[in-house]
Formats: structure tokens, C-alpha cells, sequence
């Protein structure tokens, strides 16, 4: 008995396929999402979706990376899709909305509403899944307008309510995630974070697979990087745990101010006036994979930024609209396809995580698709993802007139305030 869990990413869909006699992944797929040509963020997504034949474009689209993903995963364990009797999906309520061809056009309206939170189980044939036609396809609960199944299901998979202590859960990705709680109460919120994390819309970006940078190291006297690459092969391009590597090692060395300005006066042609404005070499071309310098640009240090300050924004807001601060968390758990991979340290320096020990943060990878994959083995657990969506409290951040002022506060390194980073300082 074959069976797949899938993750519907704004930026990135992933597949496993599970064999449910033994209950183990034997397969598993990733790529982006066919949708992202038509727009990189949620908010482009729900207007495009909104015109003429815009909306079944946008499912077909993310059907077909996703029935292109089930159809790899099979062929790699020698079966028919036809053999697959059952999905579990993923995602925020965007994506879930898309993938059902429901309209999601109230999501980005007043009162910002889904259409639906919780859709009835349906049949594959019904959404165009290339599995069995008659397989029951599980869409997973979500809770609000931008809070959807891939929270529920990321607090599930994280076991954020069996350690009974103070959690701040977070799904870095295109939309910044946020639950706050410690399951005798849970409240959220969510913040764009843009698909910068996941090396989209970066020059040189590109997903954390082989070839991808992962990780850097700047040289605070000779400015010279150092690099770790995912394969142990050239790099191609930069994946988004190098990113916010390169952002925290670029500030403590002295290549970018606190606002995110590169030095253009520093003694090494590793920086530069290029295409996109100042920016700075990683890796030159002939030591590449792809024959071109692999540079971070100023374009792409501000999406950066504007991407850790909503989430940072996302934080601190969530924390003081039930009367606590960030220092009363007692753990911060990490979710998102590429939050294994992140440096805490660099992390900090940059002002995306708060300045805690190391050993409050758990990075635990994709909890989304885990999410998926747990309810798909288990009755009881796809009963706690419902529990954990009727139980959780959603604030909207549009209409909080301080996320403006905390968004502002945060657009530095690492912050504003710097008593809220005194190991930074």
C-alpha cells in the first residue's frame, strides 16, 4: 500500500512517498513551485488568481510540479502512481486554496477571511492529483487567512505540545509563520517574508541541493570568504542558510553597516560595483560551477533585510499582545525546508532569531511535510493537527498599527535597540 504526504510551499512543494505497511519514506521529492512565474509572494499569487482563467492556471500549474514530483518518486521505487491511494497535504491557506481551485481572493480583503479552513476529505480525480483517481486526497486544517495547515501540522510534528514549556514555533519561508504558547493556550501570526530564505528572487540564489552554498565565512582582516557546499562540489549559487550565514559574517567583518550598505572602500576586489548596485563576491568564476562569480548584491541584502525584520516584527508583537517578551520564551523551534541548515549564531548577528542561548533553539527542517506524513500514518495525529487548529487564536498583523514601527525598528543590524542584542554587542 503506497501512499504520498505533500508539502505545497509558496516557493518550494515537496513529496514523500510512504509505504504504509512499514510506515517508512521511501521516496522523496522537491522543487518549486510551477506558480512562482506568475508571482513570487502570496499576495501576487491571490490577484493573479483573481483574472480571467487565472485561478485554474494556478492549479494547474502546481499540479503539475507536484504529479511531476509523485511521477519521479514512483519510477525511483519501480511502481505505477496508479498504486498511491492516499495523499496528505500541507500547506498555507493560499496554497491549499490553489491546489483545490477554490478562490482565495478574501485572504487579501478586509476582513481577511479564507473561504474555507477545514475542506471535507476529496477524491484525486476531483483536483487533478496524478494518483490512484479514486485515492482519498486529506487536505490538513488551517486556522486563518495567513496561518494555514502547515502550522497546525508543523506544531504537531515539532512536539511543541508534549514539552509543556513556553514555545516560540516558527516556519521560515516565503511567509513567516509564527505560533507562540504552550498548548494550554497557542496564538499566531504570520509576516511576508518574501522567498529571499529559500534562495528565490536572489541573483544568485537557488535551493539547498547539491552545488549550493550553505554556509560562509568571512575573514575579518583579508575580507577573503570561505565556503561549505552541500555535495562537496562547485558551487552554483547560494541557498538561503548561506544567505543569512553571508549577511552575519559581512556585518562582523566589516563589509556592511547596519543598515545593510556595502563598503565599497575596503582593501579587496572581493567588493564591487556590479549590475545590481555594490556588492560582493563569494565565489569567483573559476572556481564555480557555473563559470560566473557568485555574488550577494545590494538587491538582494535588502530583500534580506526586509525579510528578517518582518519576521523579527512578527516575534516581538505576538509575545506582547499576551503581556510577555521574547526573554520569557523558553525554546524557539525552527521549521521550514532549509532551518536545519542554519548558523544560530550568524542568526542572531543579523537579528532574525532572538539573542537566547544556543541551546533554547530546535531546528527542526521541514515540519510541515512531517506534519503530513504523521497524519498520514496515524488517525490520533491527524485528530491533534484539527485540535491544534480549533484551539489556536490568530492575530492579524495588518491591523496592529505597531508592526509598521517594530518592521522599522528591525530594518537594521541587528536592531535598533541593541540591548535586545547585548551578545551581538
Amino acid at each position: 500500500l503506497w501512499a504520498i504526504a505533500i508539502d505545497i510551499g509558496t516557493t518550494t512543494n515537496h513529496v514523500w512517498l510512504v509505504d504504509l505497511i512499514s510506515g517508512e519514506v521511501m521516496a522523496q521529492r522537491a522543487d518549486y513551485n510551477g506558480q512562482i512565474s506568475r508571482g513570487e509572494d502570496i499576495i501576487s499569487r491571490i490577484i493573479y488568481a483573481s483574472r480571467e482563467a487565472g485561478l485554474e492556471e494556478l492549479q494547474r500549474l502546481v499540479m503539475e510540479t507536484l504529479n511531476r514530483l509523485v511521477e519521479e518518486a514512483a519510477h525511483e521505487r519501480g511502481i505505477s502512481t496508479n498504486q498511491i491511494y492516499k495523499a496528505v497535504v500541507a500547506g498555507n491557506s493560499t496554497m491549499i486554496h490553489l491546489f483545490t481551485g477554490i478562490s482565495p481572493e478574501t485572504i487579501r480583503l478586509m476582513p481577511f477571511i479564507t473561504t474555507i479552513n477545514e475542506l471535507p476529505p476529496l477524491r484525486a480525480h476531483a483536483v487533478g492529483l496524478d494518483i490512484n483517481s479514486v485515492g482519498r486526497v486529506d487536505c490538513l486544517p488551517g486556522v486563518a487567512s495567513y496561518v494555514g495547515a502547515d502550522i497546525t501540522a508543523g506544531v504537531v510534528s515539532s512536539g511543541m505540545c508534549k514539552s509543556g514549556t513556553l514555545s516560540l514555533f516558527v516556519d521560515i519561508g516565503t511567509n513567516g509563520e509564527i505560533a507562540l504558547g504552550d498548548c494550554t493556550w497557542l496564538i499566531s501570526c504570520a509576516c511576508s517574508a518574501g522567498p529571499a530564505f529559500e534562495g528565490a528572487g536572489v541573483v544568485h540564489g537557488m535551493r539547498a541541493t547539491a552545488g549550493a552554498i550553505e554556509e560562509v565565512w568571512v575573514d575579518r582582516e583579508s575580507y577573503e570568504a570561505t565556503y561549505r557546499v552541500i555535495g562537496g562540489d562547485k558551487p552554483r549559487g547560494l541557498c538561503g542558510s548561506a544567505l543569512i550565514s553571508l549577511l552575519g559574517e559581512m556585518f562582523a567583518a566589516g563589509v556592511i553597516d547596519k543598515s545593510g550598505n556595502v563598503n565599497l572602500n575596503l582593501a579587496t576586489e572581493r567588493v564591487r560595483e556590479g549590475e545590481h548596485g555594490a556588492e560582493y563576491v563569494v565565489a569567483w568564476a573559476g572556481e564555480s560551477g557555473t563559470g560566473d562569480d557568485i555574488a550577494i548584491t545590494a538587491v538582494d541584502i535588502d530583500n534580506l533585510m526586509r525579510a528578517k525584520a518582518a519576521i523579527y516584527a512578527g516575534f516581538s508583537i505576538l509575545a506582547r499582545s499576551v503581556g510577555l517578551s521574547l526573554a520569557d520564551v523558553e525554546q524557539v523551534l525552527i521549521g521550514g525546508a532549509f532551518g536545519q541548515y542554519i548558523n544560530v549564531e550568524n542568526a542572531i548577528q543579523i537579528g532574525l532569531l532572538p539573542d537566547k542561548p544556543f541551546e533554547s533553539f530546535h531546528f527542526l527542517g521541514n515540519t510541515s511535510i512531517r506534519g503530513a506524513y504523521m497524519a498520514l500514518l496515524s488517525r490520533d495525529v491527524r485528530e491533534r493537527v484539527k485540535k491544534v487548529g480549533e484551539m489556536m487564536t490568530y492575530l492579524e498583523l495588518s491591523a496592529d498599527n505597531t508592526f509598521f514601527d517594530e518592521f522599522s525598528a528591525a530594518m537594521f543590524l541587528p536592531h535598533t535597540d541593541e540591548s535586545l542584542f547585548p551578545s551581538v554587542a
